[in-house]
């Protein structure tokens, strides 16, 4: 694994050298090609390129030190695309700066101050756009088992379900679980979405012989200390890592602060939720958006209305009674997307239920009108669930509105979804909807919670839109 690792970030820190040399090059050509014709007569210099070859070799080593020494070729795990590009920005122009600072002493007449533009852009652009292609490669290896760690978890409490959902958050983390155990009885025998329970802890011999294992991540709590310990040496006799979850007192670790004084490290607990600053933003956020859109779509609406109208008889708006925030019952509104006396069809169609959990899904519905398919594959059936928005009972982002008859089904763990204002689209929407079980869509939800921002939110709402267009997961 750490040769693999090694050679990786070798392969990256040449890449990114190639790249910055080629913008150099790039930049030479702008300057003094596409832009000759402009600066001729006007005191204009030509310089040939061999007189940049210094810059072309410097920028790129000084730039990958850089980079280095900020950690980005060290194997990160969760790292975002957003990181790595204030990365990219920081390190480039760190090493221009330098350049330009010393060229300035050494050819003050020679190099133009616009090729180091040129090249500070191209360099960004080109850099980021190589992380870009970099992930979407490596997401599509990823999702056919290539290049991922396989863990198995121990524990399924508290503190691995906050394992298992971020690891369903965050493909980036390149973790496949391929199972976790627990000396529960009811857990260790209960899978929780695609995370399969093998049984106790006194499978774990058999299941290290057996499985594919290069990581054990244990999740036990601190009283556990034995236990913990010998898991540990068991791992050690089949040269398999170990790694152990702080338990912190029990603390859920997304409620755990650090900070330090002096170099001395301090843990203390933090408020997970909202705060009435962070509400009050969010709630501007969705005043703004949610008008805007009810502006921009009002003709699509429209036209919506009067297909309905002729589609088939009953009304054009549908309303259900779903649990909001803190449990309170409201009423949501869609474009009605199935026939009259649908819902009371529901209980003769549960032998078709395709979902596993509280919550009911068939992919072909036969309860659903002609345009009905059409609007719900690609959800304009929910357009007036932005009045629903303006009104306050839902929000723009957050966890799906559930029924009450689901609630009364929810384990104490799930109902934890409901301790924010639910939403019109969230992050379980844009990471697979209908395609992903209920508890993994409980765990993207609990993620969302935990590490709310308005930038996480304006995210999925960016992603919300080509996961409508191309309707992934949706029907």
């Amino acid at each position: 694994m750490h040769r693999r690792n090694r050679w990786w970030s070798i392969a990256r820190a040449a890449s990114d050298a190639v790249l910055i040399g080629l913008a150099v090059l790039l930049a030479w050509h702008i300057r003094y090609q596409v832009q000759a014709d402009a600066f001729l007569g006007e005191g204009f210099f030509y310089f040939p390129f061999t007189a940049y070859i210094p810059l072309a070799l410097v920028l790129p080593a000084l730039t990958v030190a850089v980079l280095r020494y900020e950690g980005f070729y060290a194997v990160a795990r969760g790292r975002s695309y957003l990181d790595e590009v204030y990365g990219i920005l920081n390190a480039t122009t760190t090493s221009i700066l330098l350049v330009m600072a010393f060229t300035f002493f050494i050819r003050p007449l020679v190099y133009s101050r616009a090729l180091y533009v040129y090249a500070a852009l191209l360099v960004a652009i080109l850099l980021s756009l190589s992380r870009a292609i970099q992930r979407i490669i490596f997401m599509r290896i990823r999702q056919r088992g290539i290049g991922v760690d396989h863990i198995l978890i121990v524990g399924a409490g508290e503190l691995g379900r906050a394992l298992m959902r971020n690891v369903v958050a965050q493909p980036d983390l390149a973790y496949q679980v391929i199972g976790f155990v627990d000396d529960d009885p009811v857990r260790g025998s209960t899978d929780i979405g695609r995370f399969k329970a093998l049984g106790g802890t006194e499978r774990l011999p058999q299941l290290l012989r057996e499985l594919r294992v290069d990581e054990v991540i244990v999740t036990l709590p601190w009283t556990a200390r034995e236990k913990i310990i010998s898991i540990i040496q068991l791992c050690q006799q089949y040269a398999i890592t170990a790694k152990v979850v702080p338990d912190l007192f029990q603390l859920s670790l997304s409620n755990v602060a650090i900070d330090d004084v002096g170099g001395v490290p301090l843990l203390g607990v933090r408020q997970a939720r909202m705060s009435l600053f962070d509400s009050a933003i969010k709630r501007a956020m969705d005043l703004v958006v949610s008008t805007l859109l009810l502006i921009i779509s009002a003709p699509i609406m429209l036209v919506i209305a009067i297909l309905i109208r002729l589609d088939s008889p009953g009304p054009i708006i549908f309303s259900q009674t779903r649990v909001g925030h803190g449990g309170r019952v409201f009423r949501v509104y869609k474009f009605r997307s199935m026939r009259v006396g649908a819902e009371a069809e529901r209980a003769q169609l549960d032998e078709l239920n395709e979902a596993k959990g509280p919550i009911f899904k068939i992919r072909n519905d036969p309860r659903r009108t002609r345009l009905g398919r059409f609007i719900r594959r690609t959800s304009l059936d929910e357009l007036p669930q932005l009045f629903n928005v303006l009104s306050g009972d839902l929000s723009l982002v957050g966890p799906r509105a559930p029924l009450p008859a689901e609630v009364e089904q929810y384990q104490d763990w799930h109902r934890r979804r409901l301790e924010v204002p639910q939403g019109v689209t969230g992050l379980s929407q844009v990471s697979g909807r209908s395609e992903l079980t209920f508890d993994e869509m409980v765990m993207l939800d609990i993620y969302y919670i935990e590490n709310w921002t308005p930038w996480l939110d304006l995210w999925i709402l960016l992603k919300t839109i080509p996961t409508v267009l191309l309707a992934r997961g949706a029907y």
